[in-house]
Formats: C-alpha cells, sequence, structure tokens
C-alpha cells in the first residue's frame, strides 16, 4: 500500500517535468519579438529565473507563442572583476500569460561592455576640458 506522502512526492516529480536547474536572477530585460528581418514589437520587463535552456520573465503584453525573440540583459557578474557584461539570448516563446513569458535559449552570447577603470578614465578632468 502506498502512503499519502508517497503520492504526493510521487505527484511533486511527474509535474516538475524540468531536466536543467533554474536560478532566480531577478535583472531588467529587453525583448525585441522578431518577424523575419524586422521587429514586431520590444518591451522591458524582468527575468525571474533563467536555466541553460531557457528563461521565464515579465512582460508588458502576451506575446505570440513560437514567434522568435531576441532578449538582453546586464549580467549580475562582472568579467575580471571590473568588466560589465551583456547577455543576449536568442530563441522562441513558447509559452505566454498576465504573470510573463518563457522562451528556449536556441543560442547565447555575452558581449562585454567596457571595463568600468577604462570608461571613468574617458572622462577628463574638468580643468582639461575645452569650452
Amino acid at each position: 500500500m502506498v502512503s499519502q506522502e508517497e503520492r504526493t512526492f510521487s505527484a511533486e516529480i511527474d509535474r516538475e517535468r524540468r531536466v536543467k536547474r533554474r536560478f532566480r536572477i531577478d535583472q531588467e530585460v529587453r525583448y525585441k519579438m522578431l518577424y523575419g528581418q524586422r521587429i514586431a514589437e520590444t518591451g522591458v520587463g524582468r527575468t525571474m529565473n533563467i536555466s541553460s535552456g531557457g528563461v521565464w520573465f515579465s512582460t508588458e503584453n502576451l506575446l505570440t507563442s513560437g514567434m522568435p525573440v531576441e532578449l538582453s540583459m546586464n549580467w549580475p557578474v562582472l568579467l575580471n572583476d571590473s568588466c560589465p557584461m551583456k547577455l543576449m539570448i536568442y530563441g522562441c516563446v513558447v509559452r505566454s500569460n498576465e504573470k510573463g513569458a518563457a522562451v528556449t535559449i536556441e543560442r547565447y552570447e555575452f558581449r562585454t561592455q567596457g571595463s568600468r577603470a577604462f570608461q571613468s578614465a574617458v572622462v577628463a578632468p574638468l580643468d582639461l576640458r575645452l569650452v
């Protein structure tokens, strides 16, 4: 005879079909819905969780399932403790509701945004600027 506890545990395992570990990362994300080479819609949301296979994020509007999408977000960790990075994700919307959208990751890349030391060094002191 199977106990209630064993049935509950089994039901939880059956509901969780994800194989990849999901990480709770709360970052602003910008998205572009693509229609061929044209941008059909743009928006801003917040990531709720991310894995190597997909992203769940809030959206301003419902997104069309099956549509290609490009996401960009600032990565929360600096490269070599000094260089900010941006994560670019290219994928497809698999689900969307009033809470947000799920996107599968087909391809991704990290882009550097210049080191903070370099960015602060570029600004010339007030006395050296030409008026």
